[in-house]
């Protein structure tokens, strides 16, 4: 029993940089707007974040500032993107490597040192319920503001004005316009949306799963949020489930290599992308829900007439 508890929270724990990754990737992609950079952000949300900590900041201040970081690095793309009409693919290409490049400069003077890992709730009485408190009540404030956040966007999405505005312009931009609607002020607003949630994903990593400093630490997980857009088919809750799916998958190769499988480690590391790759292919054989939830002018242009 102690074992599943410990795999359970592992993987929950495992899967909220994805979580929050992924969901303003939702948001972005729903505008009509396809932005390939998430891993560039959510490093540049991590050496931020990482950075304030080591300054003397509050654990608070760090993470909103990885947060800002990764928004203000999503404001590049927007401007290239959006007010340029730069191709999105290559835009969001360009992204990654700045933010790859970018971060690895500033992480230069941060050491190996670890930090002190943001602090873990505990609520007297339920934290300490047998089995029920460490599956629920014992993580810390960031996992729990990932959930709310999952909450948030899909009320926002389906239960309001706003929500349905945002994915008429995903739909049909020029339709949206011609109704008086604000087009590319609003894909500005989804782009660093998306930013800041990749930013406080990176910031997750730095100083709360690792908690330490190491160049290119997303280690792919900007592309696999990337990914798990499309394994939801646009949809939030199979948002949530494909990040646990992820994060259940990186624990159980953690377990494996822990009590000594006879299997490469190598193998066991790439555990979760090649089952990340092998549910895509297989969501992928549905095109008609696919095209259900794809938002039509997904990575198109849009030039406001006049």
């Amino acid at each position: 029993m102690d074992l599943f508890v410990a795999i359970f929270a592992g993987t929950v724990i495992a899967a909220t940089p994805l979580v929050f990754a992924a969901l303003g990737e939702l948001v972005v992609e729903k505008s009509g707007v396809l932005n390939l950079g998430i891993e560039g952000m959510m490093l540049m949300g991590a050496a931020i974040a990482f950075g304030a900590v080591v300054a003397g900041y509050s654990m608070p201040v760090a993470i909103l500032a990885g947060g800002l970081a990764g928004a203000a690095t999503s404001l590049l793309f927007g401007v290239l993107a959006l007010t340029f009409l730069t191709n999105q693919y290559a835009a969001g290409l360009a992204l990654a490597i700045f933010g790859s490049g970018v971060s690895a400069f500033l992480g230069r003077g941060f050491g190996s040192a670890p930090i002190d890992a943001l602090d873990r709730i505990h609520i007297p009485g339920l934290s300490d319920i047998p089995l029920v408190g460490p599956m629920l009540f014992r993580f810390d404030p960031m996992v729990y503001l990932a959930l709310a956040m999952f909450v948030a966007i899909s009320w926002f999405l389906y239960r309001t004005k706003s929500g349905l505005v945002l994915r008429t312009i995903g739909e049909s931009p020029q339709t949206a316009h011609a109704i008086g609607y604000p087009v590319i002020k609003i894909r500005y607003l989804a782009v660093l949306f998306g930013g800041l949630m990749a930013g406080l994903g990176g910031a997750y990593l730095s100083v709360a799963y690792t908690p330490l400093w190491v160049e290119n630490m997303t280690a792919g997980k900007g592309w696999i949020a990337l990914a798990l857009v499309v394994f939801a088919t646009w949809r939030p809750q199979r948002v949530l489930l494909g990040a646990w799916l992820f994060g259940g998958m990186t624990i159980l190769q953690l377990q494996g290599q822990a009590i000594g499988l006879a299997v490469p480690s190598e193998l066991l590391s790439a555990l979760p992308y090649l089952a990340t790759i092998v549910v895509l292919v297989i969501i992928s054989q549905n095109r008609q829900m696919l095209a259900l939830h794809f938002p039509a002018s997904l990575a198109k242009p849009f030039r406001p007439a006049g």
